[in-house]
């Protein structure tokens, strides 16, 4: 039975694991909780901290240094883009992404100045946010122009309010920072569809910048864009080119920057990726089944330190993973570690509680009511009471000629006259806080001072003995002599001492008992009052244990008892 009632409970267990995992897996794959996600993610930046900015890409920023020394207005003339550019390619700049929208023509002499100036530097990169059909862009007034003069045009757009990854290309044209890796390394790079992660050096400010107008004028030496890709762009706050990312927070971030870090982050083959689908899918189930695998074999307080360590490893390893390049999920699988856990300790207490009824229908039989609970505070995980050693009194007591009275009667009618008597006597020992042991026929062994401890048991016992004699038993004869029956006749034996108590029997039927010497006397002196005038036998050991009472007994000598070499003193009611 026991077997059987923990493999239910690791199916209950197990099921809450299945459970919380299928649900985990459906918010997962529909993306219930992205938003959540994304957070973690932008945390697991500011926990791995900047990193040093890359030595292969400069940024000269259109800025406010810039308009103040320059004294122009926006947008410039396209004759000082023209000059830059020239500059870049005279210090040694491999490749200049220039992140100007130069769609609409001014005049021609400037637009030529700057279109001659990109056909001499040979590997320039130019940005649109404007895209035709099948990719086409107007930037020069049409794309064969940028072909001609060795250029490429390619998307400056971001996805998503909060810059967080680039894109391989968008509707048809390669994004600015592909086209921009492709023209440092001088090769194509495999074609590949959708997005990836930036995986940002550090906050606004990491990436070393220049403004335009020093560069302009040569006042930024050669050795800064040597051998390096520069993105050229106008950040100044008036322009508005500035972007949330994941390591921006409450700054926000310059989009020269922004190109600069998707750059160097194709560059390096785009080290931060997302976790394989199979890998995604383990990590929630793992965390799904934690709580109930640990169940099945711990108890709660168990339970609950091994999920706090699971969730500690949880989000190390995920922050362990992603600065070795790999993002995997963390709030889907933290909640499906909580939720997990949560219903299975759900699933313990409220099969506890369900147990713990039926044990308290149990005990109620033979413990009195107020004392239930704290019988069950003492039972073990099996609700079995442990033996233990205890001083106590115990009383048995019997009707006398039972068995000739009941063979005159119908067995309807003995069974009836059992009950009632029995029924009037469990009360008597009940209200006076003792322990109904067993039923023997029509014999009653109770217990005072067990299973929980009573200072004063050997006075509840005495005067239960009495109440019983004097109170319950005229009782039941007055109601057998209605029915035309003769009164019954009864013996009780108490005695105090040492006592081994505790549950014994199948789980199915638990049964408490106390055992040992004093028991053993108390039946003895139970059966001793039979052929005696006297209703009660007391053990001297009782006697000298009660507070209040004692000198309402009589003594009626040192009786020998079987099994004992001592005699022992005995003591009885007055009046027999």
């Amino acid at each position: 039975m026991r077997a059987r009632r923990q493999r239910f409970r690791a199916f209950l267990f197990l099921g809450v694991g299945a459970l919380v995992a299928d649900d985990a897996l459906t918010v997962w794959f529909g993306h219930l909780l992205r938003g959540p996600e994304i957070q973690t993610y932008d945390a697991r930046f500011a926990i791995r901290g900047p990193e040093s900015p890359p030595s292969n890409i400069a940024v000269v920023q259109i800025d406010d240094v810039t308009f103040n020394e320059l004294h122009a207005r926006w947008p410039f003339k396209r004759s000082l883009h023209g000059k830059v550019i020239d500059r870049l390619r005279r210090d040694g700049a491999r490749t200049i992404a220039y992140d100007v929208q130069f769609t609409e023509p001014t005049v021609p002499r400037e637009d030529n100045a700057l279109i001659d100036a990109v056909a001499r530097a040979g590997h320039v990169v130019l940005a649109t946010t404007e895209i035709g059909p099948h990719g086409s862009t107007n930037v020069f007034g049409d794309d064969a122009v940028v072909r001609d003069v060795g250029a490429r045009a390619a998307s400056a757009l971001f996805p998503g309010e909060v810059v967080r990854r680039v894109p391989y290309a968008t509707d048809g044209l390669v994004s600015f920072a592909i086209a921009a890796a492709e023209s440092y390394l001088r090769r194509s790079l495999p074609a590949r569809h959708g997005s990836q992660w930036i995986d940002f050096y550090g906050p606004p400010g990491t990436i070393s910048t220049y403004s335009f107008s020093r560069v302009l004028r040569g006042r930024v030496p050669a050795s800064a864009f040597r051998g390096k890709i520069v993105v050229v762009s106008a950040v100044a706050p008036t322009l508005h080119d500035y972007h949330a990312t994941s390591v921006s927070q409450s700054d926000l971030m310059s989009g020269a920057e922004v190109q600069a870090n998707a750059i160097s982050t194709v560059l390096r083959g785009t080290p931060l990726r997302d976790g394989s689908s199979p890998v995604d899918v383990a990590l929630i189930v793992l965390m799904s089944l934690v709580a109930p695998l640990t169940s099945v074999r711990l108890r709660p307080r168990g339970v609950f330190p091994i999920t706090a360590l699971a969730g500690i490893l949880l989000v190390v390893g995920v922050q362990l993973a992603f600065e070795h390049g790999v993002v995997l999920p963390l709030v889907v699988p933290f909640a499906a570690l909580v939720a997990s856990a949560v219903g299975c300790l759900s699933v313990h207490y409220v099969s506890a509680a369900l147990e713990r009824e039926r044990v308290r229908d149990i005990f109620a039989r033979f413990v009195p009511e107020q004392v239930v609970g704290e019988v069950l505070a003492r039972t073990d995980g099996d609700l079995r009471l442990g033996g233990v050693r205890m001083e106590a009194t115990v009383l048995f007591s019997d009707i006398r000629g039972f068995t000739t009275f009941a063979e005159q009667l119908a067995a309807e009618d003995v069974i009836d006259i059992l009950n009632r008597y029995l029924s009037e006597m469990s009360d008597a020992i009940l209200a006076h806080g003792g322990t109904l042991v067993s039923y023997i026929g029509d014999g009653i062994m109770a217990v005072f001072g067990a299973p929980i401890e009573q200072p004063d048991h050997a006075d509840r016992a005495v005067a239960a003995a009495c109440e019983m004699l004097n109170v319950r038993l005229p009782r039941v004869n007055e109601w057998l002599v209605e029915q035309g029956h003769e009164p019954l006749r009864m013996g009780i034996g108490l005695n105090s001492g040492s006592v081994m108590s505790g549950n014994v029997g199948h789980e199915r039927r638990l049964e408490y008992t106390t055992i040992g010497d004093t028991t053993n006397t108390a039946s003895r002196l139970e059966g001793m009052t039979k052929g005696t005038p006297h209703s009660l036998f007391v053990a001297d050991s009782t006697r000298k244990l009660l507070n209040g009472g004692a000198d309402g007994l009589v003594f009626v000598g040192e009786l020998a008892v079987r099994g004992r070499q001592a005699p022992v003193r005995t003591w009885s009611l007055p009046d027999g």
